[in-house]
Formats: C-alpha cells, structure tokens, sequence
C-alpha cells in the first residue's frame, strides 16, 4: 500500500443495488485505484416492455478503465455476477472470486466466449490481494449460497468494509461458520466506513437457520404418497442439498428439470459443493417409469417466471414431466417483489391439476432468507464499529429502517449516508461528505441490444400496449401536391376494422381535409403535414373513443 498524500481520498458510489433489489456494483477508489464489488443484474419492471435484463451503466468506469484493478465478487447470485458477461466486452479487468463463485462465473463467460480472455483469480476468505494503493482481503460469511464473503479493503485514508449479502446462520447446512473473530478484528483495528446489506432491515430478530428447512422438507417428502415436485432458486445451493438429503432419507430417487437448475447442479457437484450419492440422479423420461412414491423432481420456477419448468408443468406444456392428481409441489421460495401474481397463478394451475401444493415460503417452513434480520445487521455494525455507515442493498425503505438500526447501536445519525446509484461519498482527513454524482442508471438489454433501447422507445411500447397504433399512408403528386392514393388507414389494436367502418371513414375524410386545407395555404413540409395529420385525427379519435392510439403518418410522393 502506498503512503497517503494529503490530496488523496477514499471516494465510494454504487452503479447499482442502491435503493432497488438486484443489480449490485459498488466501487471505492483511492488516488488512481478503482476496486469494484460485484457486477449484477436486474431483471425487468413491469412498465419495461419487451426488456430480458438490466445492467448498471459502467461508463465511469470504461473512462478510467486505466485505474480499474479488478472485480471483487462477493458470492455466486445472479443480483452480483449476472452483469459481469456485459461489462467485462468493455472493461477487461481481473475477476476474483472464491471457488464456486469463479465456477459460475466461468459458465457465464463460456457461454459469452469471453472465457478465454479474462483473468480470473481464485481467492478464500485468508486471501490478502494488493490492487494499487488498495488492499483487498476478506472474511467468511453465511448466506444461502456456500463460498460467500465480506470485502475489506484498505487504504492509506482508512479502511472500507462491504459486507455482502449475509446472515449469521449458526447450524450452517456446509458446516462453514461466518468468521465473527476476523470480523472484530477488522472492527478493532479501526472501519471508517461499512457497506452493509439491508434487504431485512425491516424484520425483527433473527433470520432462522437454513438448517430448518431440511426438517420440514424431509416431513413433507414421508407424507407424500405420490411424486414430490421441489421449486426453488437454482443458486440457493444449501436448499438444493437439503432436498437431495431429505430425498436420500426417504428411498426416493431425484430428477433435475430447467437449463439453470441442471447447470448449477452440474459445476456445485463438479466442485464439490452438493453431494448426491452414486445412482440416485435420473433422467426425466425415467420418471413416469417409477413408482410415484419414488421419485422427486427438482425443478426451476419457483417465481413463476413464464418459461420456467415449474410453469410449463402446470401448463401442461412440459415436454417431459405431467403433473399428476396427489403429486406434492412445494415452491420453497417467497416471492421477489413484483412476481407475486406469477406466482400465485402457477398455484391456482398446479391446484387445477389436483396437486397438493404448499407454498408460502417462511409460514409453512419450506424457506428461510439468506439475509440477516434486525438482530444480525446490528450486530454486524457492533462488531466492525464503522465511523461512518452506508447502508446498501434493498428499496428505499429498508435502507431507512437499517439507518435507523445504526443510530440504535451509536453510529451518529450525522455519519449515515443513504445514497441515490451514482451518488458519491468523499472521505479525507478523516471526514466523510455527500459530493458529486458520476454517470450511472439503468442500461436495458432487449435480445442481442445493449443500450440501443432507451426511455422514448419504452414509452412508444406502452403506448401501443395501451390504445394500439392507426398508420396513414398517403402518396401526393410531386408537381401540384394533390392527394394521388389514400388515404389508407391501417389499425392494429385500436379497432376491430370490420366494426368501425364508420369511424375510419370519418378518420379519413378528416385526414383528407386536413392536406387540402394545408396544401391551399402553401404548407407542404412533410414535418408540418405530418404533425397537423396527428393532431387532427388525434383529437378526432380521443372525442369519438376516449384513447390515443399512436398515429404514425406515412407520406409519399410521386
């Protein structure tokens, strides 16, 4: 590390994962040394027509691509490695992650073809890892996914700690304990400044041990007289091993459905990370050959998502596995905000086809967070004793509530920051400030297209989602400006044509008479035509129907 300059301060921002769920990149820089702390993802909002994923907008950091050391990755989730095959075509740096972490990374970068090209380097929770005048090490934490940790770094201004997702689990399903011990130590060398998860901030207590899970599952597979069907986060990879444990105590064999699923399960038993004893895996065609009471099937869906392997079994539409009457369905997840009525119609569908569902995640026994609750956020604060807090991770609201834990344990209220994406905290001399904003927001991916798809093309989506679209096409003479054809109207989720011939007569004749009366006062700049057309038949429309479709003019001359 090198020694301060008087100059020099430690500046921290998010590109992502402030004040919304997913989509995590933090960065801390020192003089010319950027560290960034994962690279997530975020999957669309409602009003987001047609987009697959969001990434963070990673400008600031292809312009000092120059001072970027590399990308911490604190655990394996798609919230903090799905960005990584995007950000890493404009920004080649280094990737340190521990050993399952790397593993799902690198399926991602195959599948990209950026395997080859990208630096990759294995850490643990003992690693000390120099990047410029930052030096980052780590610590053990408990989370729903093994191999995951707490990043701290320091510099010559002081020492910056992010803690990751974490909870304090202490019957951990791998046997891996969060280390408290290097946490107080850290804590008693002196913090100036933690980044610390609040998606619990909100819950009081303490988050159960994952531990509970297994029990429950394993009482619900020896009362089950049929198949068991078992949707859950394919990262959630402790859950995963619960299910393969609780299948093993009940003589059940297993089956693995959804490209996610069989991939995750694939690299965890590669690793070693999920243990499944020889000859118990099936292939799903085998399944309809066993005996119902034999067989599990582990399956993605568990948020309902349209294509998921859950949804297209109680659709019907699966290729390869039915859902029969008295088949067990156990969704062992909660719902992410914004995919519960996706969730909740898959239920009433496996319901419709006569299976025993239970779901409900926490109430019936069948899910625990992998997120510490009030308890353990204040306790994570007590042990690093920060001068200053930055609570991350979560909507608005949680990240107040986890501020006003911090006051609770004797963090002054005065040095907690709640921070917008792209704001920035400045620390020099000891002292920590609101400064300035970098470029950041929301980068949509829409098929192959990243960026190309921005806020005026979303609204043009929700307008023809709403009142549909009327195309006009007219040809006028190039010598005399006089109408030659049309005009035409098109309608397409406006009006059904066959029954509103009156209306797009009506439309026509005003579109007409809007082109004479421009073309007698000498108008005829397409611009001018086009926009009178709009406003024209615009006003028509809205008087007649009450909408406001969109109105696209096509006019040609000849």
């Amino acid at each position: 590390m090198s020694k301060k300059n008087n100059t020099d301060k430690i500046t921290i921002f998010a590109l992502g994962g402030v004040g919304e769920i997913g989509k995590n990149m933090y960065v801390v820089q020192y003089a010319n040394d950027i560290v960034v702390v994962d690279a997530g993802l975020k999957f669309p909002e409602e009003d987001m027509l047609g987009i697959d994923i969001v990434i963070p907008d990673i400008s600031y950091l292809t312009e000092n691509r120059d001072k970027v050391r590399g990308i911490l990755v604190t655990h394996g989730h798609e919230d903090h490695i799905g960005g990584l095959p995007y950000v890493l075509k404009h920004l080649n740096v280094p990737i340190y992650g521990t050993k399952l972490t790397l593993g799902l990374i690198e399926s991602k970068l195959k599948e990209a073809n950026l395997l080859g090209e990208t630096k990759r380097i294995l850490i643990d929770a003992d690693s000390v890892v120099p990047m410029g005048s930052i030096q980052a090490s780590f610590f053990r934490t408990n989370h729903s996914i093994p191999d995951s940790v707490g990043v701290c770094l320091e510099t010559p201004e002081g020492t910056v700690v992010h803690t990751g997702d974490f909870k304090f689990d202490h019957t951990p399903v791998n046997g891996q304990y969060a280390d408290l011990h290097r946490m107080a130590e850290i804590g008693k060398k002196g913090v100036i400044a933690l980044l610390s998860d609040s998606t619990n901030a909100e819950r009081p207590g303490f988050t159960p041990s994952e531990s509970n899970v297994g029990k429950n599952l394993e009482d619900i597979f020896r009362k089950a007289q049929q198949r068991v069907v078992v949707a859950t986060f394919a990262s959630n990879i402790h859950r995963v091993q619960q299910v393969i444990d609780a299948a093993i105590a009940t003589n059940r064999k297993l089956t693995v459905i959804g490209r996610s699923m069989v991939n995750v399960v694939t690299i965890a038993s590669e690793l070693g990370y999920l243990h499944i004893p020889d000859g118990m895996l099936i292939e799903p065609e085998e399944v309809n050959k066993m005996a119902a009471d034999r067989v599990v099937i582990l399956s993605t869906g568990s948020q309902g998502e349209p294509m998921s392997a859950l949804t297209r079994m109680a659709r019907n539409t699966h290729r390869k596995i039915d859902i029969l009457p008295g088949d067990t369905v156990i969704i062992a997840a909660t719902p992410i905000p914004g995919n519960e009525k996706f969730v909740g119609r898959t239920v009433d569908e496996l319901f419709r086809l006569g299976a025993h569902v239970i779901y409900g995640g926490s109430i019936t026994g069948v899910h625990v967070s992998g997120h510490g609750s009030q308890e353990e956020l204040k306790l994570m604060m007590n042990l690093i004793k920060p001068k200053y807090f930055i609570p991350i991770h979560g909507e608005y609201r949680m990240l107040r509530q986890h501020a006003l834990l911090g006051e609770q344990v004797g963090i002054e209220k005065e040095n907690i920051f709640i921070v917008d994406i792209g704001e920035t905290i400045e620390i020099q001399g000891g002292a920590a400030r609101k400064a300035g904003k970098v470029p950041s927001g929301n980068v949509l991916i829409d098929g192959l297209g990243v960026g190309d798809v921005g806020n005026i093309v979303l609204r043009d989506r929700k307008l023809l989602s709403q009142d549909g679209i009327l195309v006009v096409v007219v040809t006028l003479s190039k010598q005399d400006g006089t109408i030659l054809s049309g005009p035409d109207i098109i309608s397409r989720g406006f009006v059904y044509v066959r029954e509103s011939e009156g209306l797009l007569d009506e439309a026509n004749r005003i579109v007409t008479n809007t082109l004479h009366k421009l073309m007698n006062e000498n108008v005829n700049e397409w611009a001018s035509l086009k926009t009178n057309v709009k406003d024209a038949l615009g006003r028509f429309l809205y008087e007649q129907t009450r909408r406001r479709p969109m109105i696209l003019p096509i006019i040609m001359e000849v």
